[in-house]
């Protein structure tokens, strides 16, 4: 009786709700993208499109080269959302669901007394399969992984990722583990996988019979000794939930938002969301950290304030707006050639986090009404819906449905809450009167690595032996070995 987690993994979610939702898309290969753009990357693929090599992070124009038949369709989280709900009360209705999902389309279900004989355990999984298909939720599938431990039930999970069930016990351990690669490891990522073969070890077999205190070291501290037990079969105890270190949002902008006016309604749009979010978690922010990424230019915009704690949005905004005055002046002379070097992503984050200790009265009567504004905002915007009231900057940003509100991969986030509604009298596309919630972090990395791999391509293609590009108006990049020049700065860009 060593079973004490069944892990439910839904295969290639996003795409496989496309599918359910479309009769056409059955059986044929689907790429999910946030926005219809070449210039983006899948955020899922379908099962027939991985036949072909496109999974997650593809970037849309290597898809098409490697599967011409795929079809893209733009992601619709709030469907997501309202199939998630569905989904886990069927699993619920088959076994009670350990704490929270663990995700959009990952569910840890805790097994106790007799669910953790095999058979029982099993005929468990199977019940939700079933009860899945039942319930007409085809062709929406699950991989059901069986194991000691939660990161070994999700690591089983992956084994038979096609609607398969796996079972490993601790008498199968390590050898069951054996023909996995490295990187199929939960916490195995392209960083730690450069470490583990720096250190020698290549292979899960070598893994598997390393020390602990190797894997300390190579790890660099006691995430090495937990990876170590959860190979074995031990169920650590949850991490406590520490405290929030930065609060922030990014966004690749659409390609009709990819000028100035487009980049300024986005960020303000990102740092209102991120304000409203340090209140929720009743924090005070002491700086600001902005960043712009442009078309064909490795160097970025960044500019990093620091400040009195606040959490005020209006006292924000107007940081944020003088933090661009610069690069929208150097748009508005024609140092910055919009055109050739269109802004690509943008990021806001607020930092340098302090807990709030109380409702302290603002000294200085601006600061008494931006913090009454802020008051009367919030509680607009959560009894009718976010953005219901907004700041006239955003316009842009919200008629575009820019910047929309996404799943996040660690979340099930919470309707009354996130719920962007503000957007709906604004937009035509119906679909925006819908739920979009947040999935910022990962998307970011697939964005910037797909957009990262077009630059590799272009510049292998052709420059002069010994040409040094001088960009525009004096915009380099800087140069290897040279100091930083520090917070708030970011060299001369034009």
């Amino acid at each position: 009786m060593t079973l004490r987690c069944l892990f439910v993994d839904f295969n290639s979610y996003f795409a496989s709700v496309e599918q359910f939702d479309r009769d056409d898309l059955r059986g044929r290969p689907v790429g999910v993208v946030p926005v219809m753009a070449a210039s983006t990357c899948c955020i899922a693929a379908s099962r027939e499109a991985k036949v072909h090599g496109v999974k997650t992070g593809t970037p849309v124009r290597e898809a098409v080269e490697r599967c011409p038949d795929i079809t893209l369709v733009q992601a619709r989280p709030a469907r997501y959302v309202e199939l998630h709900h569905r989904l886990i009360a069927a699993i619920q209705d088959c076994i009670p669901i350990d704490g929270k999902p663990l995700s959009i389309d990952e569910v840890a279900c805790r097994l106790i007394g007799r669910e953790r004989e095999r058979d029982n355990a099993v005929a468990i999984a199977r019940k939700i399969k079933r009860t899945l298909i039942d319930r007409g939720l085809d062709p929406i599938r699950c991989s059901v992984g069986i194991a000691p431990n939660t990161f070994l039930a999700k690591t089983a999970s992956d084994i038979d990722k096609v609607d398969g069930l796996t079972v490993v016990e601790l008498a199968d351990l390590p050898h069951a583990l054996h023909g996995l690669q490295l990187q199929d490891l939960c916490g195995v990522g392209p960083s730690m996988l450069q470490r583990l073969n720096h250190a020698g070890i290549d292979t899960v077999e070598q893994l598997t019979a390393a020390p602990r205190e190797r894997l300390k070291a190579i790890w660099g501290g006691i995430e090495g000794e937990r990876f170590w037990a959860q190979l074995r079969g031990i169920e650590l105890p949850p991490r406590q939930r520490a405290a929030v270190a930065s609060v922030g949002h990014s966004h690749v902008l659409d390609p009709q938002m990819r000028n100035a006016d487009g980049m300024r309604s986005v960020l303000f749009k990102l740092l209102a969301k991120a304000a409203m979010r340090l209140r929720q978690e009743r924090s005070k922010a002491r700086g600001l950290s902005l960043h712009v990424r442009f078309v064909g230019r490795e160097q970025r915009f960044s500019r990093d304030l620091s400040f009195a704690p606040l959490d005020d949005t209006p006292t924000l905004l107007h940081l944020m707006a003088d933090a661009l005055e610069p690069l929208l002046r150097a748009a508005a002379s024609g140092r910055w050639r919009v055109e050739r070097h269109p802004p690509l992503s943008v990021a806001v984050s607020l930092i340098d986090l302090l807990p709030d200790a109380g409702n302290s009265a603002a000294l200085f009567p601006e600061r008494q009404r931006n913090q009454a504004l802020t008051r009367v905002l919030d509680q607009v915007n959560q009894r009718y819906g976010n953005n219901r009231l907004y700041f006239g900057a955003m316009q842009d940003a919200l008629a575009q449905g820019a910047a929309p509100m996404r799943i996040p991969f660690q979340h099930i986030p919470d309707e009354a809450s996130e719920a962007d509604l503000g957007a709906a009298a604004l937009v035509a596309d119906p679909s925006m009167d819908e739920l979009w919630l947040q999935r910022e972090r990962q998307f970011k990395a697939m964005a910037e690595s797909a957009h990262r791999q077009e630059r590799e391509r272009g510049a292998a293609k052709a420059k002069p032996p010994g040409h040094k590009p001088s960009g525009v108006g004096g915009w380099v990049r800087k140069r290897q070995g040279s100091p930083d020049d520090g917070r708030g700065t970011t060299g001369s860009l034009f």
